[in-house]
């Protein structure tokens, strides 16, 4: 392995508006740059991602078909002792790498979580920011920076899922060893808000749910609770005296819960359509 403590791969596909700033936030972080290697996972790209890429690290790949076998590849050609996989549209707070290193050794722990914080411009945006710091290290959240050698004990990521592949793989985590948070966040970029695109993405990603609740079983406790409603909709928001956040800001509840809602439309309409004469109700309560 060299120098190399930590590497890092980002899965890309046409992002040639994010890539630039993503890598230029790792090549700032506030750790030993000999140490770090970027590993760029390209889809096909027809857009100056890669070229851009290249700009920062000559490990740039084309794999497809989804980001779940983009980082099983990229990390199967990482040196590093530990791995951080990132979303393209992510960048990283300065002190990311160098707080991962030193809790994950201090701790002896598997994974570390890494708190997001969701950008962009208006209300919406707000809204999904304000909802996602609820999630932070609970079911529905992922670790995200994970010893290498733990990794390759899990099998990385199931790659007949996309969506829930995140759940999968924190899941079969925890299972092996123990996790933590860290402070320092990343931001991940959403830019302007759109309500179409947004239940389009949601309404991709919950095409494989039905083969996550297959691999784990429908009474699973976790299953319930990252798909059931009492938990998405109450639990997560008010466990550990976070009910106190949620009505300090009415207008970004109100909000959250209408996203909420619409999600949860989608989801049923892509389940019962897949299955219209099973799939009636809650099937996850």
């Amino acid at each position: 392995m060299g120098n190399i403590k930590v590497s890092v791969v980002i899965t890309t596909k046409n992002a040639q508006k994010h890539i630039g700033d993503c890598l230029a936030s790792i090549r700032s972080q506030i750790f030993n740059r000999s140490e770090i290697e970027i590993i760029v996972v390209d889809n096909n790209s027809n857009d100056k991602t890669k070229s851009i890429a290249y700009q920062f690290t000559d490990k740039v790949y084309n794999i497809g078909p989804e980001r779940s076998a983009q980082r099983n590849f990229g990390i199967s050609h990482a040196q590093g002792e530990y791995v951080l996989y990132l979303d393209v549209d992510m960048t990283l707070s300065r002190n990311v790498i160098s707080e991962c290193v030193s809790k994950i050794r201090t701790n002896d722990l598997a994974a570390l979580y890494i708190p997001e914080i969701i950008v962009g411009k208006g209300f919406w945006i707000n809204v999904r920011n304000f909802e996602r710091s609820f999630y932070n290290a609970t079911v529905i959240d992922c670790v995200r920076f994970i010893k290498k050698d733990i990794f390759i004990e899990t099998k990385g990521f199931d790659e007949n899922l996309t969506g829930p592949e995140d759940w999968d793989f924190d899941r079969r985590i925890n299972q092996i060893g123990r996790t933590a948070i860290i402070n320092s966040p990343i931001y991940h970029n959403e830019g302007k808000f759109n309500l179409k695109n947004y239940l389009i993405k949601k309404s991709y990603y919950s095409k494989t749910f039905e083969k996550y609740v297959l691999k784990w079983g429908k009474n699973d406790r976790i299953v319930k609770k990252q798909l059931g409603f009492s938990y998405r909709f109450l639990g997560v928001f008010v466990e550990k005296g976070k009910w106190k956040k949620l009505i300090s800001k009415p207008a970004l509840a109100c909000g959250m819960y209408f996203l909420r809602f619409l999600v949860g439309v989608t989801f049923f309409i892509v389940i019962i359509g897949k299955n219209p004469l099973k799939n009636k109700g809650n099937i996850y309560e």
